[in-house]
């Protein structure tokens, strides 16, 4: 299997802690560093996984990232909730901390095929957490443009169902393959041309490849990444045996068909079992 994340070695006896892999790509870039969601990675990339296992670990997987992500980056207030302690004690009994700001709007937005599944869950997750008049599901019925080649040339969009502005509001894109970017920056594009500017744009891709960072952070300046796995399995040896991002320049990620290296596959047609 080729060494797409460089890591100091650690001994079994040392406790773990994880969080985020180190690297070079700048500070709006997050990548977990998490065995648990490797492994789901890892079975759900399987070519012998079932469709039922794909779709668990699929949740899993952006439970996780929806979790770290909008954990980090959504705003916070200090706040006061009783409990049911409070009976018994009823200063004691009082939770105070900090906590998600009930009065922030959230769009999640579903870039289909492939971000069917994940934006359904960011939303839902949300929606129990803030008032649901403050969160929002967005549709985007997007396709990748091939040339006669078989390279990625343009996204085509149409049918989208977008439900207001994103003026001032946090905008999450969960598509699940981060390849060449293109689907992310059409998107943002859109949202910026017809429906306002966010206040910021969350970047949610299972997998991420260093062409794929380069793009969308280019394009975005409010936009950050959090991603399960950067993928730059066709970068060289000496590029492999690097930090990633030290020599961003030369990493690759993507074959001369834009698919991900190692990636999981057609992802969007094995999710719905629909290849056309």
């Amino acid at each position: 299997m080729p060494n797409t994340q460089a890591r100091s070695p650690q001994s079994d006896s040392m406790p773990r802690s994880y969080g985020e892999l180190e690297h070079r790509y700048g500070p709006r870039v997050h990548i977990l560093d998490n065995p648990l969601l490797a492994t789901a990675l890892v079975h759900l990339a399987d070519p012998k996984v079932s469709h039922a296992g794909l779709m668990g670990h699929l949740r899993m997987i952006y439970r996780a990232l929806c979790v770290h992500a909008c954990g980090c980056e959504l705003p916070t207030t200090e706040a006061q909730a009783p409990t049911r302690m409070a009976e018994r004690h009823p200063d004691a009994g009082i939770w105070c901390g900090t906590a998600l700001d009930p009065t922030h709007e959230v769009v999640v937005c579903d870039i289909v095929r492939g971000g069917i599944v994940p934006s359904q869950i960011c939303f839902e997750m949300l929606n129990t957490l803030l008032p649901e008049q403050n969160v929002r599901l967005d549709h985007l019925t997007m396709a990748r443009v091939s040339n006669e080649e078989g390279r990625i040339t343009d996204v085509d969009l149409s049918g989208s169902k977008i439900g207001g502005t994103v003026a001032g509001r946090t905008l999450l894109l969960p598509d699940p393959m981060g390849a060449t970017g293109s689907t992310t920056v059409r998107a943002l594009d859109h949202y910026r041309e017809e429906h306002g500017e966010p206040e910021r744009v969350i970047a949610m891709p299972m997998i991420a490849t260093p062409e794929y960072l380069r793009a969308v952070l280019d394009a975005c300046e409010s936009l950050v990444v959090y991603t399960a796995r950067l993928d730059r399995g066709l970068s060289d040896a000496e590029v492999l045996a690097s930090v990633p991002g030290e020599h961003w320049d030369r990493e690759r990620g993507l074959d001369d068909s834009s698919y991900i290296v190692p990636g999981a596959g057609g992802v969007g047609e094995v999710v719905n079992n629909s290849w056309c």
